[in-house]
């Protein structure tokens, strides 16, 4: 098995990304984009003076180009360009024909999927859940119609390399953008690349098998490839595969209970050779624990890692700590409502909005406000629709309100009561028809510089009484920077993404694997002690992990038992222990599994005579020429060394049979001394 990390990841919008190699089979674990580099591009203006900003622009460019001085960093140091995407910039460089399967764990590791099912020659089989395949497909679509409107106002793009990739461009940007443009080691250039269309994400998702969570699926008769749920997002899945030689479990960014999509299956994980942990969230969780958490030789955690785990699920300390985020985003919002504000809450998890949703309706509710709430994207009634019709990737909290005869989303009764309005753009001539302040709008994107949120901070950000809610992952002084001077309220928040460092030595101790695969990294935050039941080994980004082949060198193979029953076994010789037998049967490969069934025909055979015989072993001459004898052949004279001899006949008619350690050659014009002497030779050798 070979392992090779493209992408480390940075949390839950820009999951990791590997290259595996399992028995001669390549397999891509997911494929995102980092959108967290959008914010280098300036917003699309919409005032009056859109066209004199970017000749006020160009002229301070071509200024400081003949200065050659550093440019301070400020709005008109953006990018006035359509912006660019930045993929896994290493499988840019990997030759995409050769990639056999491709792995998608979330929505967000499926952002960058059509830059390479577009590529000429992709022909990788696609695997993702269901949920995944539904919230990704319009998750792509809605970064598509957002994109749009750049389109629209610099018009298409004339070349594949535009201007602002020019070198002497680049190098007139602050440090802080090259940085970002090109990487501190300069090799990023590569990965920015044009946005596919509409019809290659049709395309695309043709290209993908859906499967439910703990759905076997079997590729080329060899690999059983598996999803079970990973808790972090409706239809998110940690990925099992298992061959005949060895088995993997790709543990990604997982959470043990969730609000609102079905627990992480940590259990499922159980009996497989490696673990690959390519969890990404470990870098910002691990900032927000408290130095009092027990480390991994922390001699006061308990020694049961199933105690850990048990205590930690009781205790749901995490899902209490999202609630009360969730809950405090809501208070701050009904405060600036009733300052006269509004609410901006432009947030990229499908979960997270519609938990934020819930308890907004509550918290508006219980201060008896009534503020309408607008949900502003061109895939918000595509996707809260298919939020309420998904009970299978749902906690169990979710399945019990629609056994209660409740919606499993209280959208749906805020959209009934007329307190929540779905619009999908600014432009709706319905929205501007039932558009009223103070308001509170959900709307995409994350970035702060695609799609609505872009129009309304430019409206709001300098009304003191209105609220920004951010998630952490983008560098809100960078996002912020083209809507300066900012009045309103910034509240940036992070959510939980991931497992928690102080829980995962408990949690492969319980999993009980041969081997961890761990990022180098980790070792910063998880010292793994000496008692530890299996063996870690880390790896590094760029470099192929080569490990140790499995003990069991041969596959697997199972016969039938009316098969087994004609077996005559011959002990071979010199071998003790070891029996082998002929046989013919009907070899069936199904769901990663070998069987020998028995034919229209078999053939078992312990000793024959035939030309169908197996022959093995050294010829000796003296018992070769013993054998000749017996069977009426007279030998005048043997020739030759250890390494060859030459044995000459002369009765009953002339033959010459030359013998060597890698064969024997008969040559005679007599066809029935020819047979004579085979089976001479037979003699001399064990056959089946």
């Amino acid at each position: 098995m070979k392992l090779t990390c493209l992408s480390e990841g940075r949390g839950f919008h820009f999951p990791s990304c590997y290259i595996i190699d399992v028995e001669g089979f390549q397999i891509l674990l997911d494929c995102p984009i980092d959108l967290s580099v959008l914010p280098i591009f300036s917003p699309v203006p919409i005032d009056s003076n859109a066209i004199s900003y970017n000749e006020e622009s160009d002229s301070s460019l071509g200024e400081m180009k003949s200065q050659k001085t550093e440019m301070p960093l400020s709005s008109n140091n953006l990018i006035k360009s359509e912006p660019s995407y930045r993929i896994v910039e290493s499988l840019q460089l990997w030759d995409i024909s050769f990639i056999n399967i491709v792995l998608i764990s979330s929505p967000m590791s499926m952002l960058g999927l059509p830059f390479i099912t577009r590529k000429k020659g992709f022909s990788a089989k696609v695997y993702a859940t269901e949920a995944t395949v539904r919230i990704g497909q319009l998750l792509m679509e809605d970064l598509v119609a957002m994109h749009a409107e750049y389109k629209q106002f610099y018009g298409p793009q004339e070349t594949r390399f535009p201007s602002w990739m020019k070198w002497e461009n680049l190098e007139m940007l602050p440090s802080a953008l090259r940085d970002i443009v090109l990487g501190k080691d300069g090799s990023r250039l590569g990965g920015w690349v044009h946005l596919y269309s509409s019809l290659e994400v049709k395309d695309c998702m043709q290209k993908v098998q859906t499967l439910k969570y703990a759905e076997e699926s079997c590729y080329n008769g060899s690999l059983i490839i598996k999803a079970v749920s990973s808790g972090l997002e409706i239809g998110s899945c940690n990925w099992t595969i298992r061959g005949q030689r060895r088995s993997i479990a790709c543990l990604s960014s997982s959470i043990f209970l969730s609000a609102h999509a079905m627990g992480f299956d940590y259990l499922a994980l159980q009996g497989y050779d490696t673990i690959l942990y390519s969890d990404p969230s470990f870098h910002a969780m691990e900032d927000s624990e408290t130095g009092s958490e027990p480390s991994a030789k922390d001699s006061s955690a308990p020694s049961d890692p199933s105690e850990v785990i048990t205590k930690s699920l009781l205790d749901d300390n995490e899902s209490l700590e999202e609630m009360e985020k969730i809950v405090f985003i809501c208070s701050c919002a009904v405060d600036s409502v009733k300052a006269g504000g509004s609410v901006l809450i432009p947030i990229g998890r499908v979960g997270i909005i519609l938990q934020i949703l819930e308890h907004m309706s509550i918290s508006l509710e219980s201060s008896n406000l009534k503020v309408p709430i607008f949900m502003i994207s061109s895939v918000a009634e595509q996707l809260l629709a298919f939020s309420n019709i998904i009970p299978e990737w749902v906690c169990k909290q979710r399945l019990e309100k629609m056994y209660s005869g409740e919606s499993l989303f209280v959208h749906v009764d805020l959209i009934k009561e007329k307190k929540l309005h779905l619009f999908p753009s600014v432009y709706s001539a319905k929205l501007l028809s039932s558009w009223q302040e103070p308001c509170i709008v959900f709307c995409p994107h994350w970035s702060l510089r695609l799609g609505p949120v872009v129009h309304l901070l430019q409206r709001w950000s300098g009304d003191a009484n209105s609220l920004l809610v951010m998630e952490e992952g983008v560098d809100a002084e960078l996002a912020l920077l083209p809507f300066k001077p900012v009045a309103m309220k910034v509240l940036q928040c992070s959510f939980l993404c991931g497992i928690k460092t102080r829980i995962l030595q408990p949690l492969l101790t319980l999993l009980r694997p041969k081997i961890l695969l761990a990022p180098d990294k980790l070792i910063r935050h998880v010292e793994f002690s000496n008692t530890t039941p299996f063996s870690v080994i880390h790896y590094f980004k760029n470099k192929t992990l080569h490990l140790p082949g499995s003990k069991l060198s041969f596959s697997k193979l199972h016969i039938a038992a009316d098969l087994a029953t004609h077996l005559n076994l011959l002990k071979l010789k010199g071998d003790d222990g070891l029996d082998i037998a002929r046989l013919k049967g009907e070899l069936l490969v199904e769901n990663g599994k070998h069987q020998l069934i028995l034919g229209n025909s078999y053939t078992v055979s312990t000793e024959n005579h035939n030309n169908n015989l197996m022959l093995w072993g050294s010829v000796y001459m003296q018992k070769l020429v013993d054998s000749l004898q017996n069977a009426g052949i007279k030998v005048s004279s043997v020739d030759g060394d250890l390494l060859k001899y030459i044995v000459h006949i002369v009765e009953p008619h002339m033959a010459l049979i030359e013998v060597s350690s890698s064969r024997s050659v008969i040559s005679t014009d007599d066809e029935k001394l020819a047979s004579l002497i085979s089976g001479a030779l037979h003699h001399c050798l064990q056959s089946i």
